[in-house]
């Protein structure tokens, strides 16, 4: 039992080092020279070498107790930073994947609409192209019918869309609900209710993938929360703002990829197994499709509750 609990304290402590000590410390070293430096200096070296000299030279550095203070006060402003960055990148991968957002604000709903219903437009003038190429493909003579580059071009441009017709305003929200559309349509499978039990019965090498997926996909809205987080530190020194905005591009990019990775496990998990909950919840049909959705849905779903009747 005490091994087990030593080599628990040393994970936590490795993974508390990591994502939250060392990217703060980085933080915090960054926020001290652009303090020292300003705007009007805020490239001058020189200068920062000599404010470090002069500062290490301080006697409360010197000594023994200043260094365990300092290294104190450093170790937690560096943690205080990586908990402020997880905080906001919970905010931002609320808002990459838009989950709820028709019960956002009055004034960001209205604009949100404007917006996906502008993706629904462009959406459904990709997918017309690309059903005028598929209808071409038909044509009786071969010189008539588009050639692959032509109908890989417009798939692309529409999948740069959405995978499916979009109903959020981004493309790592429409993404993830992507599958529970196409589960829906070929299963009437509804994944927002199957999901917790279809879990209890998915092998734990399958959970484990699913479960390294949705962190990469956190991991990446963290990095979008530090990227505020430099971007605040444009206030006093200018150069943090192509530094935020490296850091918007990296976490936009890896959000897309780990979206895309997440929600493909997502369907992959559903349409492997659900016949292994069916055969849990005792249902007969075991082919993937429409009938088996539609039985285990009925075994799942909760009956709406009764009202009751005006006394």
């Amino acid at each position: 039992m005490g091994g087990l609990l030593s080599e628990l304290s040393k994970k936590l402590a490795e993974r508390w080092l990591t994502l939250l000590v060392l990217p703060g410390a980085l933080y915090l070293a960054i926020a001290a020279a652009g303090h020292t430096l300003g705007q009007s200096a805020a490239l001058d070296v020189e200068r920062l070498t000599h404010t470090i000299s002069d500062a290490a030279r301080a006697p409360q550095v010197t000594t023994m107790g200043g260094q365990v203070v300092l290294l104190a006060a450093i170790l937690a402003g560096a943690a205080a930073s990586g908990l402020a960055a997880q905080s906001l990148g919970s905010v931002v991968e609320r808002a990459a994947l838009a989950a709820g957002w028709q019960a956002w604000p009055w004034l960001f709903g209205a604009l949100v609409e404007r917006h996906v219903a502008r993706r629904q437009r462009r959406w459904d003038a990709a997918q017309a192209e690309c059903e005028a190429l598929r209808l071409l493909e038909l044509a009786p003579r071969p010189a008539d019918r588009p050639g692959p580059r032509e109908r890989h071009r417009a798939a692309h441009r529409r999948e740069r869309i959405a995978v499916e017709r979009p109903e959020r305003p981004t493309w790592s929200g429409d993404r993830i609900h992507a599958a529970a559309v196409r589960l829906d349509r070929d299963a009437h499978a509804n994944l927002l209710i199957l999901w917790p039990h279809l879990w209890l019965v998915l092998p734990e090498e399958i959970r484990g993938e699913i479960g390294r997926a949705r962190t990469e996909l956190t991991r990446a809205a963290v990095l979008g929360g530090w990227a505020l987080l430099y971007l605040a530190l444009a206030w006093w020194w200018w150069p943090a703002v192509p530094l935020a905005a490296t850091l918007v591009v990296i976490s936009a990019r890896r959000l897309r990829a780990a979206s895309d990775t997440y929600a493909t496990l997502l369907e992959a998990s559903v349409r492997l197994h659900l016949a292994d909950l069916a055969d849990k919840l005792r249902i007969e049909e075991q082919s993937m499709g429409p009938l088996l959705g539609g039985a285990v849905m009925r075994r799942l779903s909760s009956p709406v509750p009764a009202t009751e009747p005006a006394s």
